[in-house]
């Protein structure tokens, strides 16, 4: 088959020239029509159901909420894990599904099961469904800034100007709008006035109510005409609420100005923005639809915004601070610098092993026409280019350049030394004939090696499932051009004609002839020695340490706070400020905004103790040291200062990616299962002490469970009776007087104003003024509320989180100077050891170690299908099962280059390294196969296995150099490179480059010793011809 393919590109030119043009031109507007991201989608299926119970506390939102919810959700198909966090008046439930299940489908379930709950929930209570986002979904933020304004009109601009706009950008899911003051009118009733006239909170509230609607009165006929019948009684200012008849008292209507003070004031806030040390601030924040293109997006929200500005009031900034785009470029562009780099290099290396100028331009053709046929591949099934495919992409320039070096190499051989009668297209015919089968079974045997990549699940599946993929197109694409393309390239540009061999190739195979030479005879010692190496090698790889991703410079840092657990939201939000004005006397730090709090969909359910800090930086050239490390040290200092405050370091995606995984926000989550809050909070404690005081341990953090000062207010029932007063009575006192009732909403233009009913914050703010509430008796009295309740201060819990209907605490860590792996080990030993559990509790890891121990597994079961695969492959070539173990033998002698090099130049053993080290299965093979094909060919022509293998070797130097250094330089670039996202390449590409460095030099010699040896026995003559070497 292979035969007839050469034979039909060769004869039918035009065409090939022509179709390879057509692919390439589909590649170009392919390219300019991808999607472009910095990740892949690696968020799972997802749906989270959003609960706002204002003013309940904890427990209470546990039980008459959380629960019933958790329970109407549990058991539908294809559920994973079941999370829900329950703070004061509010709570989140998360339900993940199995990879591949529809969101749509998701979230119709989800919908189901919680409808017939909802309406059973307390009234104040208000339930919906996240919008359909990801947890990456944070894709641009922004302040509303303007001088003279105040934090409530800046709110109003942003909720009722900015937000409608960007929520018709195609691609925007939500806008989530933060800080600042939420515009409402207030009704402060005056209790003394109320008294005195005889009304109740009820009253007012109803009147209001009532006094707040239109009408419709059908239709009737005039003059056979139909006429609608409406009323207008709505409000419209507040000037009209405070006219509204509240009641009648001999005669006299009383309005609602004369027992109450109406004004405008800010609703109840559940969180709030400072920024740059300068105070409160408001905040928009552009979440990302699930599925929507990132970039595209971004530059269609910052298009509508420049719109929008032109609108504004005078003297309104919009000024962004947090930019998904910026990332994206630049981790991009950080793999195509790399990519140029790399093609620019190859192309130098072909000249200098070549010679000649036409010879390396037909080999150095392939690269740009493989890039873009991988770039329609990746159109059609879905692929979007970002850090991890182009990364492929960037991995596969000197791999995808092997087999049109290995054509072009015979071809030139061909048509230096063949016989000048023959049309050149017979020896060009003859060369790719001959190499046919060794570059297709190496390519195959590389996308052999490639399956326990794709076979891998969950995020390292989502995460390096691209990378695999384009890097497989990239070697077939170019197989298949190797074979068509090439050649017909080569019958237009390189000529027939003897050529001198290049320098560099003379002198290599002058030191190689006698340096294998003398191998061939020496071939114990060369055993001996190269089993040495590889039991060196191994010796080390229990020393390399192991984590699950190296962690991505995403240019943001975010530093977590916690402060005492009763803080105030003001006190919370003036704290922050100063903790602003500290980080911004460090000179790498530019801009500085932090959210405290929950925000207005209740997406990050925070408590006011909570804060999340965006630190905009200078670019990392610019620092004092380009160390992202040495920096969070200086942060840490200035943080250092404040007393009570605890803190943690993360960046934007990494995470949300680590709270889709575990719920919590660092590499290593402990999460401890149990029913009793108290035990929990004590085995916690116990557990923080021991990460704190372990190596490497840093930002740790722990669930604050308890701390909530609480006034709690019990019935006694007697007093009660004995008054006529009923529980109702005193839950709707409690409710309105303190917490607030909205009443109705006031439509000014566009805008539903709510109204609240509250009283005077001095009627209502110490137990003693709560105590002192008048509760209206049957009798129409009044008697306070203390006297016919117990009041106590107590304490209840901050947060109650639970997982799969168990309740848990999580203490959180990020590791810096070691390994996870070995950290989380370490821990693991110690919490068994010094924590006793009680029957009923347990222990789980998360977090990135979890990740890491699920790919291992995963690979270990996979890795020996591949090699399984590859040695199907070989022996499907060979049809020897000698020639075959004695090429998969030289897989493990390529570790050695890995292993060593992974060790001494510092990094662990990660998902990335495991990677290059699966790589390097086909690539190690790949040389290999060139090598004994050539043997094999040597000796159906008559030569002796010593002469095979030594005239073999020797012709096949060049290729099998050329591939192992073009595929080493062709990474290089991503060994340099500095950019966002070379963390993550960086790995592989040092063990593909140290494990190519041994596995060549292994290849060269160890190869042609065992296989002279081992077919060399076969003829029995083995002894007298290595003989013939022994002095060479």
């Amino acid at each position: 088959m292979l035969p007839s393919v050469i034979r039909f590109a060769l004869s039918q030119r035009l065409l090939v020239v022509i179709l390879t043009l057509t692919v390439a031109l589909m590649g170009w507007f392919a390219f300019r029509e991808l999607p472009i991201d910095a990740y892949p989608d690696i968020s799972t299926t997802q749906v989270q159901i959003i609960v706002k119970a204002d003013g309940m506390p904890p427990q209470e939102v546990e039980s008459r909420v959380t629960r019933p919810l958790e329970t109407a959700v549990r058991g539908i198909p294809r559920q994973t894990v079941l999370r829900s966090m329950t703070k004061y008046a509010l709570t989140v439930i998360t339900v993940d599904f199995e990879e591949g299940t529809d969101i749509y489908w998701a979230r119709t379930q989800v919908g189901e099961r919680i409808a017939p709950v909802l309406v059973e929930l307390p009234d104040n209570v208000e339930a919906q469904l996240a919008p359909i986002t990801t947890p990456l979904s944070d894709i641009y933020m922004f302040l509303v800034e303007g001088d003279g304004y105040t934090t409530m009109q800046l709110r109003d601009i942003l909720d009722w100007n900015i937000r409608p706009k960007l929520l018709g950008v195609d691609g925007v899911a939500d806008v989530n709008s933060l800080g600042g003051d939420v515009r409402s009118y207030r009704i402060e009733p005056r209790p003394s006035d109320l008294v005195s006239l005889g009304l109740s909170l009820t009253d007012l509230a109803e009147a209001v109510e009532k006094n707040n609607r239109n009408a419709a009165g059908d239709r009737i006929s005039v003059r056979d005409e139909v006429v609608l019948v409406q009323t207008y009684g709505q409000l419209r200012s507040i000037d009209d609420l405070r006219q509204v008849v509240v009641a009648v008292r001999e005669g006299r209507a009383i309005r609602l100005f004369e027992v109450a003070d109406i004004d405008v004031a800010a609703v109840s806030r559940y969180g709030g923005v400072t920024a740059n040390g300068k105070g409160e601030a408001v905040q928009g924040l552009v979440l990302l639809r699930r599925g929507a293109n990132s970039r595209k997006t971004v530059e269609a929200v910052k298009s509508e915004l420049a719109t929008i500005r032109g609108s504004l009031p005078r003297g309104v900034r919009i000024t962004p601070f947090y930019d998904r785009s910026m990332l994206i470029t630049t981790a991009v562009n950080t793999v195509n610098w790399s990519l140029l780099q790399a093609i620019v290099l190859v192309l130098v290396v072909l000249f200098l092993f070549l010679g000649n100028l036409r010879s390396a331009l037909t080999a150095g053709a392939i690269l740009p026409l493989s890039v873009l046929g991988v770039f329609v591949i990746m159109k059609y099934t879905g692929i979007t280019a970002n850090l991890m495919s182009l990364g492929g992409l960037a991995i596969a320039i000197g791999i995808l350049v092997d087999s049109s070096v290995v054509v072009t190499e015979n071809v030139h051989n061909f048509l230096s030394t063949g016989h000048t009668a023959l049309h050149p297209l017979h020896h060009i015919y003859r060369a790719v004939r001959e190499v046919a089968v060794p570059v297709v079974t190496a390519v195959l045997v590389i996308v052999a090696s490639l399956f326990p990549v794709w076979s891998l699940v969950g995020v390292e599946g989502k995460l390096f499932s691209p990378l695999a993929a384009t890097l497989g197109f990239a070697v077939l694409v170019s197989m298949v051009l190797s074979l068509t393309f090439i050649p017909v390239l080569a019958s237009f540009l390189m000529k027939p004609g003897a050529e001198s061999t290049p320098w560099l190739i003379r002198k290599l195979t002058n030191a190689y002839r006698p340096a294998l030479a003398w191998v061939l005879s020496h071939r114990k010692t060369a055993l001996v020695f190269s089993l040495g190496l590889l039991a060196s090698a191994f010796s080390l790889f229990p020393l390399l340490g192991s984590e699950f991703l190296p962690m991505l410079n995403e240019g943001t840092i975010v530093v977590q706070t916690e402060k005492i657990p009763t803080i105030t939201l003001e006190k919370s939000l003036e704290l922050d400020t100063a903790i602003q004005k500290a980080l911004l006397e460090v000179p790498e730090v530019t801009g500085v905004v932090s959210r405290t709090g929950a925000d207005e969909l209740r997406l990050d359910p925070m408590g006011f103790y909570q804060t999340d800090l965006y630190l905009v930086t200078k670019p990392i050239d610019q620092w004092r040291r380009p160390d992202p490390e040495w920096l969070r040290a200086r942060l840490r200092e200035k943080l250092g200062l404040f007393l009570g405050v605890s803190s943690g370091f993360t960046q934007p995606i990494d995470m949300r990616i680590s709270e889709m995984l575990t719920g919590a926000r660092a590499a290593v989550a402990i999460k401890i299962f149990g029913t009793e809050l108290s035990v929990l909070e004590e085995k916690a404690m116990l557990v923080e002490e021991i990460v704190s005081g372990t190596r490497g341990a840093v930002d740790v953090m722990r669930t604050q469970l308890g701390g909530q000062k609480m006034l709690d207010i019990h019935f006694t029932p007697g007093c009660m009776a004995c008054s006529g007063i009923s529980q109702s009575a005193v839950n709707d006192l409690v409710s309105t007087a303190v917490a607030g009732t909205l009443v109705t909403r006031i439509l000014q233009g566009n805008r539903p104003i709510p109204v609240v009913l509250r009283y005077p914050e001095s009627a209502r703010d110490t137990p003693e003024a709560i105590g002192a509430l008048l509760v209206r008796t049957a009798a129409g009295g009044t008697q306070p509320l203390s006297e016919v309740t117990r009041i106590d201060l107590t304490e209840g819990p901050m947060q109650i989180s639970r997982e799969n209907g168990f309740r848990m605490v999580v203490v959180q860590a990020n590791v810096e100077g070691r390994d996870v792996g070995g950290f989380v080990r370490e821990l693991q030993k110690r919490i068994a050891a010094e924590v006793p559990l009680p029957a009923g509790m347990f222990v789980q890891f998360g977090g990135q170690f979890e990740n890491q121990q699920r790919t291992s597994k995963r690979l270990g079961f996979t890795i020996p299908l591949a090699l399984a695969a590859i040695f199907f492959l070989l022996f499907t070539s060979f049809g020897s099962l000698r020639q075959t173990i004695l090429i998969l033998a030289n897989i493990p002698l390529a570790f050695v280059g890995g292993i060593v090099i992974l060790y001494f130049t510092g990094f662990y053993l990660s998902v990335p390294a495991s990677l290059g080290f699966i790589a390097l299965f086909g690539l190690a093979a790949e040389n290999g196969v060139v090598m004994m094909s050539y043997y094999n060919q040597l000796r159906e022509q008559g030569f002796r296995v010593a002469d095979a293998v030594m005239e073999g070797s020797v012709r096949r130097l060049r290729p099998v150099l050329m591939t192992a250094t073009l595929t080493m330089l062709g990474l290089v670039p991503l060994l340099l490179a500095t950019g966002p996202g070379s963390e993550i390449q960086k790995p592989l590409a040092v063990v593909v480059v140290g494990g190519l460095l041994s596995s060549t030099l292994l290849t060269l010699f160890l190869l042609p010793m065992m296989y002279a040896w081992v077919e060399g026995r076969t003829e029995g003559k083995n002894t007298d011809e290595m003989s013939e070497y022994r002095d060479s």
